[in-house]
């Protein structure tokens, strides 16, 4: 229907008439995501109409058609002026259960203390609050000036007092309140203050995460264990988890440092064991809730880690100080699953997982024991390359050598930490080429160890190890098959003709800049050639009888 006739129309026929008007543009531009831009003032005048009619008090039919009319609108960022207003905020937040006014003002957004219950709520009125909200999401993802009158009307300040209701809501309206936290707080780092310090977000969400995951609590910071009968989390369940889990994310992205902070935190901690322990309808849905409470887990405090471990109403495993180990090995399993899966985004879908049990096992040493027991047990079979084979080492192996530098990094890391930060330990699981990249960015190219300090090194090489240690080349880090001697029938005279032209080989390329002669400097660190050549210790002695 031509957007010339809409506008001529709506201003003057009655109520039903604009539904009506208004129904056909939904139903012709419900899956338009592209629009034409010849139309653009066209759909911006249609924006400011719609709004009109919302500014007027009509019934929740016409509410609802006209707040679909807008969603669809609100796709292209291009027509949202009218909308990124401090008029067209209040209407929609009013539209959303949320009002105009604290204390007394007139131009801020609170939830709305008169809101039915939800047995009372019919469910016209729902739909409106839904697509109300639906509504604010697309504006304020994309309109930048609607993200800087959210901050003017105080909108952070209606979604929380909405999460006090969380008990109550409808999946829906839940859903899409979440998630338009989770975009104002994304969007704007000074919202997130406020959210953190003024409004208790992270305390509300975590009461959100309690209710909607049924968390039954039997110690300070221990869930009771689910059930392995029960049936799978419901689906709604789950995506409100999943938005919940991305708000918080946002706020903890920063430390205060507060001790309030370390028992929310703590509290946040003993909750993602809880989801990691829980299944969805999905094995993908699953995988999803689980990646998101990884990464929620790398942003609190490395010291919060332990309450992942230390359940003692569960009980855990001896030979582990009495540690329970379930959500560690789900974080490995969840490890192994991302390796495997072909053509995924490791940056994305690995690092963050890689990162958590890194941090966990440098600062937990019954974590760092549990998962070298599982991804770098004794060696026995050294005939074969480090990165060549299906073992969780063989892959991890292989991802110190990644493309991307920040993949291999985190693989790199996390197999020194579980040696112990020992360069000799590391180079026993991967070989010397494989660790270069490491050892050269730590400054450990004459051996060493890191920074952190652990407990002594036990003895754990196997006795078919010990037999084949001085066969392995350390480079490639197996026992090779011996390999004929090319310059075994050589004459002296051609091996220093061989040798000499090598030397004008590489002599060539280093003053064409194509390579750079380096060399290890005392430190560990790589230096031009030059450079380490005179860092050499002059030699006092002689050799005299």
């Amino acid at each position: 229907m031509d957007l010339n006739v809409i506008l001529s129309q709506l201003e003057t026929v009655g109520e039903e008439d604009v539904e009506e008007l208004l129904r056909q543009y939904i139903r012709e531009n419900r899956h338009t995501f592209s629009f034409d831009p010849k139309e653009e003032s066209l759909r911006i005048k249609l924006c400011q109409s719609v709004l009109s009619v919302l500014g007027r008090q009509v019934k929740p039919g016409c509410q609802k058609t006209c707040l679909e009319t807008l969603r669809i609108l609100s796709r292209d960022k291009r027509v949202l002026a009218p909308v990124a207003t401090r008029e067209g905020m209040l209407i929609l937040g009013g539209m959303a259960r949320m009002k105009a006014g604290r204390d007394g003002g007139n131009n801020r957004i609170v939830s709305r203390e008169d809101a039915p219950s939800e047995e009372e709520e019919e469910e016209e009125e729902r739909v409106v609050v839904v697509e109300a909200l639906k509504c604010l999401c697309n504006v304020v993802y994309n309109s930048p000036a609607a993200q800087q009158v959210s901050v003017d009307v105080q909108l952070a300040d209606g979604l929380c007092a909405t999460l006090r209701t969380a008990r109550t809501w409808h999946h829906e309206v839940g859903l899409f309140t979440l998630r338009l936290l989770f975009l104002v707080s994304a969007l704007r780092a000074d919202v997130r203050g406020v959210l953190r310090r003024e409004l208790r977000a992270v305390a509300l969400l975590t009461e959100v995460l309690e209710h909607t995951l049924g968390v039954s609590w039997v110690g300070p910071y221990e869930c009771a264990r689910p059930d392995p009968q029960a049936v799978a989390m419901p689906a709604e369940d789950n995506e409100r988890t999943m938005e919940a889990l991305k708000a918080l994310f946002n706020l903890t992205l920063s430390d205060t440092g507060e001790k309030e902070d370390d028992h929310h935190f703590r509290l946040i901690a003993a909750i993602l064991c809880h989801l990691l322990m829980l299944k969805t309808e999905t094995e993908k849905k699953t995988e999803e809730a689980h990646s998101h409470a990884i990464n929620l887990l790398n942003n609190l405090p490395v010291s919060c880690l332990d309450v992942l471990i230390d359940v003692p109403v569960q009980g855990g495993l001896e030979m582990y100080g009495g540690k329970n180990m379930d959500a560690v090995q789900m974080l490995i399993d969840f490890m192994e699953k991302r390796m495997d899966k072909q053509g995924s985004n490791y940056k994305e879908g690995l690092t963050p997982v890689l990162s958590l049990l890194t941090e966990g096992s440098r600062q937990h040493r019954e974590i760092r024991r549990y998962i070298k027991a599982q991804v770098l047990p004794p060696l026995k079979d050294v005939k074969i390359r480090p990165e060549i084979g299906t073992t969780t080492r063989n892959k991890l192996v292989r991802l110190m050598t990644h493309v991307d530098m920040g993949v291999k990094q985190t693989a790199a890391e996390f197999l020194f930490v579980l040696c112990k930060e020992s360069v000799d330990n590391l180079l026993k699981y991967t070989g010397y080429g494989n660790a270069a990249g490491l050892l050269v960015a730590r400054g450990l190219l004459a051996g060493g160890r890191g920074e952190t300090q652990y407990s002594e090194d036990e003895d754990s090489d196997t006795e078919e190890y010990k037999s084949a240690k001085p066969f392995i080349n350390p480079i490639t880090g197996h026992v090779e098959e011996p390999m004929p001697n090319p310059i075994e029938e050589m004459t002296d005279e051609q091996k220093e003709f061989e040798a000499q032209k090598l030397v004008n080989m590489f002599d060539k390329l280093s003053r064409q800049n194509v390579i750079r002669p380096m060399g290890v400097r005392p430190d560990g660190t790589l230096a031009p050639l030059e450079e380490t050549l005179c860092d050499q210790p002059e030699d006092s002695g002689s050799d005299s009888d």
